[in-house]
């Protein structure tokens, strides 16, 4: 080839660099903009109705109202069958997210968390960045790789959103639907989304999530001993939750086929097992108990095991919202539960505890790194680390979100391509 042929070649390449380039910076932004500020509403929406009830411990028997109302919504929109496992596919697939999904999803699940349900919220980040996309999708006539780049990009915008923590929510997005094998057309543009949404959200006056873990101890063979025990009992832990979470949403499918009964029994389970026990610790997402762990050295053994059983019931029998804040609560509780027999800092094992829980049930290990350094800071990084990919070989094929793939073995060299279980 001539050098004017090579020379034409090559700026033809460069060319079609810097339009790819332009056309994922702009939609990176576009999106991040429209994330990062229904992601600021929603969180400020949240917090104002975690604020209501706590002042409000009356509203935990309004529980059955709140989930006949969040059925009905869904039943409206016509979004009963969707929810993460389905945005999940659409990333893979030719299916497309309906619109409608965001209000239902939205609403659903303020009112889990207004009436005293147990979740998080990052279902509703996966789903509300998943219906946005699927509307950009729709308005630009974007062809089907190019919708599935955005739909991952806004599910780690609304993520970055939230939580604050926008290199951690663009890597999970990447890293979670499809484990061992992520699209590298999608970095650009899922971290362009994140910060954006992340700049966008902090600046209409959200809060990123951040702890302070307080002492970290040395590098030693006494330090590395006993967090190789709490990333087992992480997994081991992350295990029950996964299948208890299934199990859970099964039976209550087999056995109350009529949605309405379904939530209005789990309702009176919730209802009933906060009078017994006397306190509203379980009931929503739980970060100020985390955060009295943190702050006040302050955990009760048994919470770990309660939050899993309130988790269980709320999303199994129909309330909206997600997995991963209860997934923080529960390592957090279990992590210092262990560092008070090890003779740990409580806010060391708490951070610990995070990282092998978060690994364990969403098979995500990168982006837990990532995500525990935007929590915690950088210093205990390599103990987190430690723990996230210990629990992430011994958690096996169990996860939150049974739409999740895993294509390569976590055992040999060698490609499964299976569904996590």
């Amino acid at each position: 080839m001539k050098i004017k042929d090579k020379f034409k070649h090559t700026a033809k390449d460069a060319g079609i660099y810097v339009v790819k380039f332009l056309k994922w910076l702009i939609f990176g932004l576009i999106i991040g903009a429209v994330c990062g500020g229904l992601g600021a509403v929603f969180a400020k929406s949240l917090s104002l109705v975690t604020a209501i009830r706590g002042d409000n411990g009356w509203l935990i028997w309004l529980l059955p109202v709140g989930g006949i109302v969040s059925v009905a919504i869904y039943k409206l929109c016509k979004t009963t069958d969707i929810g993460t496992n389905q945005v999940f596919e659409s990333v893979r697939e030719e299916r497309r997210i309906p619109m409608a999904l965001a209000p239902a999803i939205f609403s659903g699940t303020v009112l889990t968390h207004l009436f005293g349900g147990s979740a998080g919220r990052e279902g509703a980040a996966l789903q509300l960045g998943g219906s946005i996309a699927a509307t950009m999708s729709k308005l630009f006539k974007l062809d089907t790789r190019s919708h599935h780049i955005l739909t991952l990009s806004g599910m780690g915008a609304f993520f970055s959103a939230l939580f604050g923590t926008p290199i951690g929510a663009a890597v999970f997005a990447l890293e979670v639907v499809s484990v061992g094998q992520f699209c590298s057309a999608a970095i650009f543009p899922c971290v362009a989304a994140s910060v954006t949404a992340f700049a966008v959200s902090t600046a209409l006056g959200t809060h990123p999530e951040h702890f302070t873990v307080g002492v970290i101890p040395e590098f030693s063979l006494n330090t590395l001993w006993k967090i190789a025990v709490i990333a087992v009992l992480g997994a081991l832990t992350s295990i029950v939750f996964c299948k208890i979470m299934h199990y859970t949403s099964h039976y209550f499918k087999k056995f109350l086929k009529n949605e309405y009964l379904r939530i209005l029994v789990g309702s009176a389970l919730i209802i009933g097992l906060t009078l017994l026990l006397g306190t509203n610790d379980y009931n929503g997402g739980g970060i100020e108990v985390i955060e009295r762990i943190f702050n006040q050295n302050d955990v009760r053994y048994e919470a770990f095991v309660l939050k899993i059983i309130f988790t269980a019931i709320t999303i199994g029998c129909g309330f909206k919202g997600g997995e991963i804040v209860p997934t923080i609560f529960i390592g957090a509780t279990l992590g210092a539960t262990a560092a008070t027999v090890l003779g740990l800092p409580l806010g060391f094992g708490a951070a610990t505890g995070i990282a092998a829980l978060l690994c364990g049930v969403t098979n995500c290990p990168l982006a837990t790194c990532f995500l525990c350094i935007e929590l915690f800071g950088g210093e205990g990084f390599i103990f987190y680390t430690l723990s996230a990919v210990t629990s992430f070989i011994l958690s096996g094929y169990s996860s939150l979100y049974t739409g999740q793939k895993l294509f390569f073995s976590k055992l040999n060299d060698e490609i499964i391509d299976r569904n996590a279980e």
